[in-house]
């Protein structure tokens, strides 16, 4: 198996809980939002590195679980279109009903 083989593998595995990690960070100011930025360096320290974060993003913001917005315009913002870094996340209703336990998705691992 080559390297980029089991890299892949690895990165595959590690992505539901990465989801779960990503949407816990996010929702510590529940109201608020969080600067991408600094929700990238809090999951740093777990071990998640640039692009698993940025798939977590991307994934989490597709599924409605969170919004994102552009930092300086306050405008709503899509991350295909923008640098992950200029934009802020907050965490959506479905996003908080996913952590209450209120719905399920097999692809977020909240490590209950």
């Amino acid at each position: 198996m080559s390297r980029e083989t089991e890299k892949r593998q690895l990165r595959a595995g590690n992505f539901t809980m990465n989801n779960g990690r990503v949407l816990s960070t996010i929702n510590l100011l529940r109201e608020k939002y969080n600067a991408l930025r600094s929700v990238e360096k809090a999951v740093s320290y777990e071990g998640i590195e640039k692009q698993e974060f940025v798939d977590s993003v991307n994934f989490l913001a597709e599924e409605g679980y969170i919004y994102l917005r552009d930092i300086k315009t306050r405008e709503d913002a899509s991350l295909a279109d923008c640098d992950y870094q200029t934009l802020e996340a907050k965490v959506t209703g479905k996003g908080i009903r996913l952590l209450g336990g209120g719905i399920s998705d097999n692809m977020v691992d909240l490590g209950d």
